[in-house]
């Protein structure tokens, strides 16, 4: 509940000086009823690091905002990677209708099928000129494993779950092209 107040100061001469202002008087809740509950938190970000630009905001330097990260990642900074909906296994082939245009992608993982696959396949992976997803990699030197398998190729450890999904794949490794899905 607010009330207007009013504070009168007499002058030299007979003029007069008005301040008016707002008061706030708080009401307390009996001790019988519930206290507030939040509804709703649509979050945000603390405004407190922005304070530390103002001077006399009593903010410690510590808190202000953190400078973002300059240097470039790092394949050690994307591992390790893994993939919930897909595993090592027979992949079914079958076909696909994408633009004709389409870069063959080929999936794998840091597993002894799919070494062996790009052993297999190396040649055909480079003829097509196919990149690689390297969906299931535990550390750099897995991940290289696997780029020493088909030299000349790119591998990049990225997690499958959304393209698995949207190809139907439960399984790798997997060559898809314009024309399909096949091991």
């Amino acid at each position: 509940m607010f009330f207007m107040s009013r504070t009168v100061w007499p002058l030299a001469a007979g003029s007069l000086v008005v301040a008016m202002g707002w008061s706030q008087i708080t009401l307390a809740a009996p001790d019988n009823q519930m206290s507030l509950q939040v509804v709703a938190d649509i979050g945000g970000e603390p405004a407190r690091p922005y304070y530390v630009a103002i001077g006399g905001a009593g903010v410690p330097e510590h808190e202000g905002i953190q400078v973002a990260r300059t240097a470039p990642y790092s394949i050690e900074d994307m591992l390790p990677v893994v993939t919930k909906t897909l595993s090592p296994g027979p992949v079914e082939r079958r076909g696909l209708s994408l633009p004709a245009g389409f870069q063959p992608l080929f999936i794998v993982g840091d597993d002894p099928l799919s070494l062996s696959w790009l052993a297999a396949r190396s040649q055909h992976l480079l003829e097509i000129g196919a990149t690689g997803l390297a969906v299931n990699a535990q550390s750099a030197a897995t991940l290289q494993l696997l780029l020493d398998a088909v030299p000349g190729l790119r591998i990049d450890p990225v997690a499958g779950d959304d393209l698995a999904v949207l190809l139907g794949l439960s399984h790798y490794p997997a060559l898809i092209t314009h024309a399909g899905v096949e091991q």
